[in-house]
């Protein structure tokens, strides 16, 4: 797949990394690298990978919207979102595929809320998380407000959202926005063997999890209780299932297909 605005590599071991490359912006985020995004986003799961990585090149993980490349300040700030922005954070949370971002360096705005849609975030140690939106007198948007109450509870998120200061990643991760902080030099590794190790996994099982986690943050103990049920039985269907409990009794690892 080739892009102009990010970088698309799918390893031997199905696990697919969108490198988000504007590093001259700190990978600011334009309209036609959202739009690459979503497309790399909703097509790797036919293209065999198993897992998406998504991380930033040079000094940042993103800096959030390019403010720079929009020929002046529009009349509807919020068609942006509607048009880009909106459908790429749908387009993550529908992937039938595990999400994982490594996020280094600055991680601020709309940038955030990409890494944080995620389902596991590292972050190398000098990283750190940003809602800097009420500085210019907006909101925070691309799904923060949903986001970070979920993630870090409603006091910390107000404070994160209507401050608009820097979260340190170890603070990020004692607060549980993000998985975890790691040493810079190892944030590649410790991604990249999580992610294979996602990618080695039962992608269905991680499929259905993934929707059963979404819409479970709506639904009443009742409505998730019958979901899960449904979800089982699906997952009980799979071949996936069948070979994993076969090689349970055989004492033997299990070997997952994604069927």
């Amino acid at each position: 797949m080739a892009f102009e605005h990010i970088d698309v590599a799918l390893g031997d071991n199905a696990v697919a990394t969108i490198t988000l490359n504007r590093p001259d912006t700190l990978n600011a985020l334009k309209a036609a690298m959202l739009d690459e995004l979503r497309e790399a986003v909703e097509t790797l799961p036919g293209q065999d990978a198993r897992c998406l990585l998504i991380t930033g090149a040079g000094r940042g993980f993103s800096s959030g919207a390019d403010l720079a490349s929009g020929g002046g300040l529009p009349d509807d700030v919020g068609a942006a979102l509607e048009a880009h922005f909106n459908p790429l954070i749908e387009a993550i949370f529908a992937c039938p595929l595990p999400v994982v971002a490594a996020v280094n360096g600055p991680c601020a705005g709309a940038g955030c809320s990409l890494a944080l849609a995620a389902d596991i975030v590292i972050a190398g140690e000098s990283a750190y998380f940003l809602q800097a939106f009420i500085n210019i007198g907006l909101i925070p948007d691309a799904g923060a407000t949903w986001l970070l109450p979920r993630l870090a509870g409603r006091a910390r998120a107000m404070e994160m959202m209507m401050l608009g200061e820097r979260l340190s990643a170890k603070k990020a991760a004692k607060w549980g926005v993000i998985s975890r902080a790691v040493d810079d030099d190892k944030l590649m590794d410790e991604a990249g063997e999580l992610a294979a190790r996602l990618a080695a996994g039962p992608t269905l099982a991680y499929g259905l999890l993934r929707r059963l986690a979404r819409d479970a943050e709506q639904s009443t103990l009742s409505e998730a209780l019958n979901a899960e049920r449904n979800a089982q039985r699906d997952a009980g269907r799979t071949s996936d299932f069948q070979g994993a409990v076969l090689a349970f009794l055989q004492k033997k690892p299990p070997e997952f297909s994604g069927r």
